[in-house]
């Protein structure tokens, strides 16, 4: 997998080792919450789950595939999502 290529199409995730990150500033705390809610739908549909670090109105997010020890198509796929349901919510 060209990861790096994979992070060209989502330019608010950086990589850091074998994970990617982003910091999502949501417009209030209950918008915040908001999104991580609709994250943790999407994540356990998924069966791939990020970490989640909720400062006030910030959420800090952290991928990558715990059982693999990399990053893979996965952590991608919700990369994506998460930009998706943090745009829909002004953040």
């Amino acid at each position: 997998m060209d990861v790096e290529k994979k992070l060209s199409e989502l330019p608010a995730w950086r990589r850091e080792g074998d994970e990617i990150r982003r910091t999502v500033t949501a417009p209030d705390f209950p918008t915040a919450i908001r999104i991580v809610d609709e994250i943790a739908v999407r994540a356990e549909e998924l069966n791939h789950h990020p970490d989640i670090d909720i400062r006030w109105r910030k959420l800090h997010l952290a991928l990558t595939t715990h059982d693999k020890g990399a990053l893979t198509d996965a952590d991608f796929t919700l990369a994506a999502l998460i930009d998706d349901i943090a745009a829909k919510h002004g953040a």
